[in-house]
């Protein structure tokens, strides 16, 4: 059974965020967790507490279950472009540079590889 968490409007342009998210993709969490930790890009932070959300939101989905036993993994994440606040600049010989301050959303779904199994023999059998 898999679990989401979502970060919303935080304020980082969607591309910086990106570049964080393609690091982690399809691994597992364990591993994810540890390159979000010493990764010195800014947007690995929020993503680590990310992540541990929604291991956190796995656990409480699957009573009993550890996270550590079931090889929980990053299914899918995903960044999409959040509101974008416009802001003036001044600029030389009285001009005006627009600024935009742009943020995002992001998408973490995790789920164990045990489960994926699981669900793929119960799609056969239902098949036959």
């Amino acid at each position: 059974m898999e679990a989401v968490a979502k970060l919303r409007n935080y304020p980082t342009s969607p591309r910086k965020m990106r570049l964080v998210v393609d690091l982690i993709r399809g691994l597992e969490a364990e591993k994810a967790l540890n390159i979000l930790k010493f990764s010195n890009k800014h947007a690995s932070r929020p993503l680590e507490k990310l992540l541990l959300s929604a291991v956190s939101n796995w656990e409480q989905k699957n009573d009993g279950e550890r996270a550590e036993d079931s090889e929980l993994f990053v299914k899918r994440i995903f960044v999409d472009e959040g509101r974008t606040l416009k802001r003036f600049q001044p600029a030389p010989q009285g001009r005006a540079y627009r600024i935009r301050k742009r943020s995002n959303h992001v998408t973490v779904i995790v789920d164990s590889k045990k489960n994926i199994g699981v669900t793929a023999e119960a799609a056969e059998t239902a098949n036959a």
